[in-house]
């Protein structure tokens, strides 16, 4: 051979079993060096990602549950206040008599009724409550007095008519066959309620008891 020519490599005049040898070898240590150093850390990446993701769908699932419940316990809440501010319309906590004597007069006015005497009386306790009397005396025609009944159911206030007594009278110049004619003075106790204070209350219970 010449001088300039080229040396045939130690790896070209190998057969070629031991060249496909050294070949699976390279891939062998590419393969480990890539499994350990890339694919293992994205494995252990991908896999704590998973179990994050499973923690906040479980923490998103229990913040809607707990958002349900508060939904739930607010509308439960303002349902029970509105009760509540209802009931307190119709069973007050105090006596509020100076309201309650102008509802008396007006009603009683817009009815077309004379009122002729209001006196309010002693409260009267009773285990769940306290009643809070009034005599009342008006005088006026029979649709007026049925329209003065009629207007007090209306009220949000809790209120009884009691001991109702009527005289009839006759009005000058009118026929005594006729209704329109027919004068009622009528007296009675318009009664009405409040809460008793708390003491009073439990031991109105105990006594019950």
């Amino acid at each position: 051979m010449a001088r300039g020519a080229k040396k045939e490599s130690s790896f070209d005049s190998m057969p070629l079993g031991g060249k496909l040898f050294i070949l699976v070898i390279l891939l062998g240590v590419l393969g480990a060096v890539y499994y350990f150093a890339f694919h293992m850390g994205l494995a252990d990446q991908l896999e704590q990602a998973d179990t994050r993701y499973g923690q906040l769908q479980a923490s998103m699932r229990e913040a809607q549950s707990r958002q349900q419940q508060y939904l739930e316990l607010s509308q439960q809440v303002a349902n029970r206040e509105g009760i509540d501010r209802e009931n307190k319309r119709v069973l007050p906590e105090h006596a509020e008599i100076a309201s309650f004597l102008q509802d008396l007069n007006r009603t009683a006015e817009l009815s077309g009724l004379d009122i002729r005497r209001v006196e309010p009386q002693a409260e009267e306790a009773e285990s769940l409550y306290v009643r809070i009397p009034v005599s009342l005396s008006v005088r006026g025609r029979f649709h007026q007095l049925a329209k003065f009944f009629h207007n007090i159911s209306g009220l949000e206030r809790a209120i009884s008519m009691e001991n109702i007594h009527l005289v009839r009278q006759q009005e000058s110049g009118e026929n005594e066959s006729s209704d329109s004619g027919v004068i009622l003075e009528v007296d009675m106790l318009a009664t009405t309620y409040r809460r008793p204070s708390e003491g009073a209350a439990a031991a109105g219970q105990e006594n019950a008891q």
